[in-house]
């Protein structure tokens, strides 16, 4: 309960509750926070750039380049990300999610440079799937699922980041659309 106690309270904060007493003009559920944050990682700019700007305009030649051998591309952390949000997804739907042996590192190599175009294509749909699921979730699912939707908005938000600084390294990000 502690935890769903923290987790409200960092929602309200960012959804514009402050602790000085100014209020949103509705106030938040549990349903709009979950909501929020997974818009803000995947398609609506607000604090940092989402997943699909971040992702936008980039050739599977970009897509392909890695600062060094022992980093990941960004078309691998595109993927890395596509793979675990349709996981989550199908599990919370109860459907069977694709096999997964738990080796974490196959979830980066399955993506080519042309297989990028799909890539993207496929994370977009899953994210407008799993918008669509939490919007249409009742109160009892979401509190069933919210740690696992709020690490998964996290683990979004991470990755864009690296996506973001490899874009950057690379000269192939334009810093008008959000990171300077």
């Amino acid at each position: 309960m502690r935890k769903l106690t923290y987790f409200l309270f960092a929602g309200l904060l960012l959804t514009g509750v402050s602790a000085i007493g100014q209020q949103a003009k509705t106030p938040p559920t549990l349903k709009s926070i979950l909501l929020q944050q997974f818009q803000n990682t995947w398609n609506q700019q607000d604090w940092f750039v989402p997943i699909s700007k971040a992702v936008e305009g980039l050739t599977a030649q970009q897509a392909m380049w890695k600062p060094s051998d022992s980093s990941h591309s960004i078309g691998q952390l595109t993927y890395h990300l596509l793979f675990w949000n349709r996981q989550s997804l199908d599990k919370f739907n109860g459907k069977k999610p694709a096999a997964f042996d738990g080796d974490n590192n196959e979830t980066f190599t399955a993506f080519t440079e042309a297989t990028w175009a799909s890539t993207v294509e496929q994370l977009n749909q899953v994210m407008k799937d799993w918008e669509s699921a939490i919007k249409n979730s009742d109160d009892a699912k979401l509190q069933a699922w919210y740690d696992t939707i709020a690490h998964i908005s996290t683990h979004n938000a991470y990755h864009t980041g690296q996506i973001l600084y490899i874009r950057k390294l690379a000269g192939n990000w334009d810093s008008n659309k959000g990171v300077k």
